[in-house]
Order: structure tokens, then sequence, then C-alpha cells
């Protein structure tokens, strides 16, 4: 299983601003847990892709951790996500939720 540094980081955000700070905390806790996980950095060359499928998808309010993440599964060829952001099922690939 691979995600986004940016995706993490946006699901931090989330629960920082929809609950609080100790469970933002619990939720970067859980993340360093799972053993199966492995997170993409985002360096300079992923910045240019998640840059071009933001133009690509300029007609949706599509943040750039949403397209890293599209980009990271076109460059996977991945099939199915799990997400409960409707953007990352942009490209065709099947969510789960």
């Amino acid at each position: 299983m691979i995600a986004s540094a940016l995706v993490i980081a946006e699901g931090h955000g989330w629960f920082l601003r929809r609950y609080d700070s100790f469970r933002a905390v619990q939720f970067l806790a859980f993340v360093q847990e799972l053993p199966a996980l492995t997170i993409q950095e985002f360096a300079a060359h992923e910045l240019l892709k998640a840059a071009a499928t933001v133009e690509k998808f300029a007609d949706q309010k599509l943040t750039l951790a949403d397209a890293h993440g599209l980009s990271m599964m076109r460059d996977r060829r991945t099939a199915i996500c799990w997400s409960t952001d409707r953007h990352l099922g942009l490209t065709g690939v099947r969510l789960v939720v």
C-alpha cells in the first residue's frame, strides 16, 4: 500500500479542522503504525506531474494533494483506491469507501 506524503498531510489537516489537535496527532500515529504503508515523497518532479494534472482537471476544485494522488495512481496503473474523496476517481479508478 502506498500513500502520498501530501495526502497524509491533507488527512492530518482534515482531522485538525474537523475535530482537534489530539485526533490529528492520533491520525499521524495510526499512519506510522501501518506496517504495509509506504509513503511517497513529494519531490520537484512530482510537483511538475501534479501541476499538469491540476491543469488537466481545471474545471474541478482539485487540490495539489489530490493531483499528486492521481498522478501516482496513473504511474502505478492503480485500479482501486481507498478514499472518500471523489476527485481520486476522476481518471476512472474505482473508489472503495
